[in-house]
């Protein structure tokens, strides 16, 4: 409410500002319902009309109701900050950058109008949760949220939340780098003793990758024996393939078309940079993506509640279809989830683009054996290191674009040990070859639990997963 009567001047970006107008807009609509009094309903309205108007100064575009600025859209007097936005491309189908240290994050906070998970944010997490933050919070690897303060508010009320993410099955094995988001998910899961939704959306890599429909089912089917293999709590834990689950649940299907009605095609355009040579699939996939976010979608799971808060951790690339789902959720009557951003795994060749299932060197799969990796990080990792052994030892490495020191960044646990690796690289100390050989010990041994777990998930075990039951949690 007080977000609503607030002018437009503390907004720092275009989301920010569109948010305050949507949040707005829905207060006049609730004023005008209710039939209040004229003149609280004409200072809502002229408080909109301010909006609308320093909306199009910051963004020169009309605001739309539904129609997030696109990320592009930055306040002409951002200065520093809006220079090279146009360098990073980071949408859920591409993500590339010119910078090879990576895609810039700070930016895209700005221009995805989300907020930096802050120390003070990490240290609440930890006095709420109870536990160590997760090294992915204690290093920047989740480095963006929506709300998390919010879904803390409520915890500590006693009013629990359900988590809710997916994998895309592109292909029957999974990569390192897919393992980010179930990895912090199962941190999330087993220290706030929650129940947790995985999407896979087997239709979504139907309709955009050159595959059969029997392929893609096939996938999800092999990548949930992968997610299983994480050690996820199959009491609490709800996996399902959109092929299967959307036939046999009329609750999750309303609450598709209920989102389908609130989006128009403009707005998907606007936001997904769809075509007119796209298939019809396409434009209607988000509303699938989206309703997961609501808790009254699994009645198996939570009944007819759709009160419950969700929160979506995910890489950041799949903020756009929140974006939207954040956007419809007050129209029809549902909490806006809530989202924590990780940053991307980087592709073997650098970090200018993420690791893609679709090249093998760019990726250290999880089938790899240990003398895959070894030659992959041997022949492919990109080097932050001089030309020569006598150049390195005088001026030392660049660990910032060295892709094995970034690796051991999501993979080591010990903040002193690779506190260390980064100052003996840094200063000369450290070889290149030294460090390849640090990831290549750090990657066989995970990887190979990784293979010996997933040998004893049975097909019977895949079923109990993915079969619509109750979960074993208290709300």
């Amino acid at each position: 409410m007080t977000d609503c009567q607030a002018d437009g001047e503390g907004a720092k970006s275009p989301m920010e500002l569109y948010e305050k107008l949507t949040e707005q807009g829905d207060q006049v609509r609730v004023l005008k319902t209710a039939k209040a009094d004229k003149a609280e309903i004409d200072a809502a309205v002229k408080l909109l009309l301010k909006l609308k108007v320093d909306y199009k100064q910051m963004t020169g575009q009309e605001y739309k109701a539904g129609c997030p600025p696109s990320e592009n859209s930055v306040a002409p007097d951002n200065g520093p900050a809006a220079d090279g936005a146009d360098e990073d491309t980071v949408d859920p189908w591409n993500v590339a950058t010119t910078n090879a240290k990576g895609v810039d994050y700070d930016k895209l906070i700005v221009r995805f109008g989300s907020s930096k998970i802050d120390q003070e944010l990490v240290d609440r997490i930890e006095k709420v949760a109870g536990q160590t933050p997760h090294r992915f919070l204690r290093r920047g690897i989740f480095f963006s949220h929506r709300d998390m303060h919010q879904v803390l508010d409520a915890y500590e009320k006693n009013k629990s939340f359900y988590l809710y993410t997916g994998r895309g099955p592109s292909s029957e094995a999974m990569h390192v780098g897919h393992l980010i988001p179930f990895i912090f998910t199962k941190w999330l899961q087993d220290v706030f003793d929650i129940p947790l939704v995985i999407q896979l959306t087997d239709d979504e890599k139907y309709l955009w990758k050159d595959l059969t429909l029997e392929d893609c089912h096939r996938f999800a089917v092999e990548n949930a024996k992968d997610i299983i293999a994480c050690g996820f709590d199959v009491n609490k834990t709800f996996i399902f393939s959109d092929l299967d689950y959307m036939g046999s649940s009329p609750e999750f299907y309303r609450n598709v078309v209920k989102i389908q009605k609130h989006v128009t095609y403009n707005q998907v355009k606007g936001i997904f940079g769809f075509t007119d040579s796209d298939c019809i699939g396409k434009i209607s996939f988000p509303a699938i993506q989206a309703a997961p976010s609501f808790s009254n979608s699994f009645p198996q799971i939570f009944g007819s509640r759709k009160d419950i808060q969700c929160l979506i951790p995910c890489a950041i690339d799949q903020d756009p279809y929140f974006r939207m789902t954040r956007d419809v959720a007050p129209r029809i009557g549902y909490p806006k989830p809530a989202l924590l951003h990780s940053t991307f795994f980087p592709a073997l060749q650098g970090a200018q683009t993420k690791m893609s299932a679709s090249d093998a060197n760019s990726s250290i799969f999880l089938t790899d054996t240990p003398k895959q990796i070894k030659n992959k990080v041997n022949k492919h990792a990109f080097s932050g290191g001089k030309d020569t052994v006598e150049e390195h030892r005088k001026y030392g490495g660049n660990p910032d674009v060295d892709v094995s020191f970034m690796y051991l960044t999501f993979f080591l646990e010990d903040d002193e040990q690779l506190e260390k690796i980064k100052q003996d690289y840094a200063s000369g100390a450290l070889l290149t070859g030294e460090l390849k050989k640090m990831l290549i010990e750090t990657l066989q041994p995970m990887i190979a639990q990784h293979q010996e777990r997933r040998k004893q998930v049975t097909d019977e075990t895949v079923k109990q997963f993915m079969t619509p039951r109750p979960l074993n949690f208290k709300l």
